[in-house]
């Protein structure tokens, strides 16, 4: 319950855009262009902004030449075949065959389609009522901008509420991993393979918030001025999402090498419990839209605990996962790959030159 109410939270700004720009797309529709009955134009908002997050202009796009294509197939098919079972299956095969020859986007399809289909059942061709229905698309569509450029949710909250739940997720994978080397349990090293397997959700929710956060802050004149701000984020995004992905092989390696294929190098829980503690102080310092100064010294202290002693394969591999993860984040808190992997000691273990 708490999750749900938490993501009402994270949601309300929009869920208030789709409800304000839907009565005014109507108002718009119905008082200015003295269209009868325009419910295509809230249904346009409503899509165009959607309760989703990211692409709400290409969402709008899609959404016009959707209902374009359909009622202008309905209209001139229906005016000339007449409605029933058979025309209904024609004029959605055609609408939608030629919304999948315009565009890959499933929106533009599906409006096609269902666009069609109201024309061939209860909105039989009359006059100029295909161009009033495009009119309404486009007059919801514009609307739905419009309530996003002027009823915008903070771009830097919603991007920072969605990258706290990935910095959480992965430190206490590391810290799982950390505790199972430490007590030597492969059960608990499996738990955290299972933990570690379940982040990726919070990597994409991260990602789509991120998309979301430039779309409002280009799109709305309040929030211009605070595009500084998701700077840091975009230069963490496709590292941290690697740096996740690295933690699950690291989880994996640690299941088999505490089922006895090698016992992982002495120094590593308390690299990993570190290098979880550099994690969350990088969530801290973007959240403040400062430069991760604090949190890329911690990572470069952690890089540089590492033995120098020959592992077994396992364990080595391990060492790789560990590594890899050090650079990862290194370049999440600004730094180049270069400069990262040339942070990390020499390793003197056989193989060593494929391991960064």
């Amino acid at each position: 319950m708490k999750k749900r109410l938490s993501r009402l939270a994270l949601m309300a700004p929009t869920v208030g855009q789709c409800a304000v720009g839907a009565a005014l797309a109507w108002l718009v529709a119905k008082n200015v262009l003295g269209h009868p009955s325009p419910f295509f134009a809230p249904i346009a908002v409503i899509l165009s902004i959607g309760v989703g997050l990211g692409q709400r202009l290409r969402r709008m796009i899609e959404m016009v030449v959707g209902v374009s294509v359909g009622v202008g197939v309905g209209d001139l098919l229906v005016s000339w075949i007449g409605s029933g079972a058979w025309q209904i299956a024609l004029v959605v095969a055609l609408a939608m065959a030629v919304g999948v020859l315009l565009d890959s986007g499933s929106l533009i399809v599906l409006q096609a389609g269902s666009s069609a289909i109201l024309v061939a059942t209860l909105l039989p061709p009359s006059g100029v009522g295909g161009l009033n229905r495009m009119l309404d698309a486009l007059t919801g569509g514009v609307v739905g901008i419009i309530a996003i450029a002027l009823l915008p949710a903070s771009p830097f909250t919603l991007v920072a509420k969605q990258a706290s739940g990935m910095f959480e997720a992965l430190a206490r994978a590391l810290r799982q991993v950390s505790e199972a080397i430490e007590k030597s349990d492969p059960g608990l090293a499996a738990k955290a393979l299972d933990a570690a397997r379940g982040t990726q959700a919070n990597v994409e929710q991260f990602k789509q918030a991120l998309a979301t956060s430039w779309e409002i802050a280009t799109i709305s004149p309040l929030h211009r001025h605070g595009r500084s701000r998701l700077d840091g984020y975009e230069t963490a995004a496709v590292p941290l999402d690697h740096a996740v992905r690295n933690v699950r092989v690291l989880a994996r390696r640690a299941v088999a090498a505490l089922e006895g294929q090698g016992a992982p190098p002495a120094w590593m829980p308390d690299a990993l419990r570190e290098l979880a503690d550099a994690t969350l102080l990088l969530r801290q310092e973007l959240a403040h839209g400062q430069e991760p100064h604090r949190a890329h010294e911690a990572i470069l202290a952690v890089a540089g605990r590492q033995g120098t002693e020959r592992w077994g394969f396992a364990a080595s591999v391990m060492v790789a996962q560990f590594r890899s993860i050090v650079v990862d984040l290194l370049q999440a808190s600004g730094g180049d790959r270069e400069q990262a992997v040339a942070a990390l000691p020499p390793l003197d273990t056989p193989g060593d030159q494929d391991i960064p």
